[in-house]
């Protein structure tokens, strides 16, 4: 969101709620925590919120993140599809090579 859509959020809440008084200072510290969200999210979460209740709500009630991007899934994706073009004879002789050295760890200074 930007601070145009943050102060549009704070001026929907006072139309609303006449009762909501915001300071300069209370408006920084708002907007800067509005920025971080995503506009429409929270508008639908005021929309939602304004049905229900009488009262202006906290910034905790109507805030709504933006999706975060999940780097991990996407490189084991990624990692899955290299790994479906790999021959079936290299795996079979990794899988081989992996047993063997497990093997020759796991028994070593046990004789």
């Amino acid at each position: 969101m930007n601070q145009q859509e943050a102060i549009h959020v704070l001026e929907t809440i006072g139309d609303i709620y006449p009762k909501f008084e915001v300071s300069k200072q209370k408006a920084h510290l708002l907007i800067q925590q509005l920025i971080q969200m995503d506009y429409d999210l929270v508008m639908e979460k005021l929309s939602a919120y304004v049905g229900a209740h009488a009262f202006a709500p906290t910034l905790a009630e109507i805030a709504a993140y933006p999706p975060v991007c999940n780097d991990h899934l996407e490189n084991i994706t990624r990692w899955r599809a290299e790994a479906a073009t790999v021959p079936t004879e290299v795996k079979r002789a990794f899988h081989q090579k992996l047993t063997k050295l497990l093997k020759d760890k796991t028994n070593h200074g046990l004789s």
